[in-house]
């Protein structure tokens, strides 16, 4: 049975890995039918002149090498700061809506008036008032913020209507009903939604370093690349920026099976 059972996860994740190669494979064939369609390496560079700029931004060590990766670091920093503070108040809030009415309707107005807002509007404000290194956080934390909000209230939601009877008989009080019933039960959902949240939060800082001008940023160094069309460099920007999207989306699921499993050593 477990023989079985193993087997069949096997195959799974061989054809799950199969199945990505594949979709890895079409997007490559789409890239090369659009080089020879479009034959202008300053619209559309070749796969071997972005991956030639790949390793140029990544292994040479000149002075390019050393100015994108301080580029790089900087996004990042940038990225995991939007995401822990967006991650934290959306959780905590969502924590306190669903304790008490009155904040969750107080909260609902403001969070659908931030889902909405054109938030990318007002980056040239944003700079005024903080600055350009500072303003893309800003924006991505408006963006990130909403979804975390509904993504974790939904959750503890969830757990409200399977464990709320029980809590209120055994008159558990509400931060341990939130902190120590709610919240393990909804986190491997909310580190799962959290993945393709840090993604898409890299996604808003690298647009909002392009529209600040963020000095030592992906962004930047992208806005710049484009300014001089060096359209194999943009691209090779682009590859990274979208790899690291996936580094993060898997950081995200590794921690998810990491608590699954520590929750199951500490139940044993």
């Amino acid at each position: 049975m477990k023989f079985s059972l193993a087997l069949r996860q096997h195959k799974n994740l061989l054809l799950s890995f199969g199945l990505s190669v594949a979709g890895f494979a079409f997007l490559w064939i789409v890239w090369v039918i659009a080089y020879y369609c479009v034959r202008n390496e300053l619209l559309f560079p070749s796969v071997g002149d972005t991956l030639s700029s790949v390793g140029e931004l990544l292994f040479t060590g000149g002075e390019l090498t050393r100015a994108f990766w301080r580029a790089f670091g900087a996004t990042f920093l940038r990225t995991f700061l939007s995401f822990l503070i967006s991650f934290s108040c959306g959780a905590l809030l969502a924590a306190l809506a669903v304790s008490f009415r009155g904040v969750r309707a107080f909260l609902s107005p403001v969070v659908s008036v931030l889902r909405t807002y054109p938030t990318l509007a007002i980056v040239p404000y944003l700079i005024r008032w903080t600055s350009p290194s500072f303003a893309p956080v800003v924006v991505s934390v408006l963006v990130l913020f909403p979804a975390v909000y509904a993504s974790a209230l939904a959750c503890f939601s969830d757990g409200v209507a399977r464990y709320g009877d029980f809590a209120k008989a055994y008159r558990i009080g509400r931060a341990k009903r939130v902190f120590g019933l709610y919240l393990p039960v909804s986190l491997p959902t909310l580190l799962t939604e959290g993945g393709a949240t840090f993604s898409m939060g890299l996604k808003i800082i690298v647009s909002g370093e392009v529209l600040a001008s963020t000095a030592e940023s992906l962004g930047g160094m992208m806005q710049e690349a484009q300014i001089y069309f060096a359209v194999s460099r943009l691209f090779a920007l682009t590859i990274v920026t979208v790899l690291l999207g996936f580094v993060l989306e898997g950081a995200c699921v590794l921690a998810k099976k990491l608590f699954i499993k520590w929750d199951r050593g500490v139940r044993k």
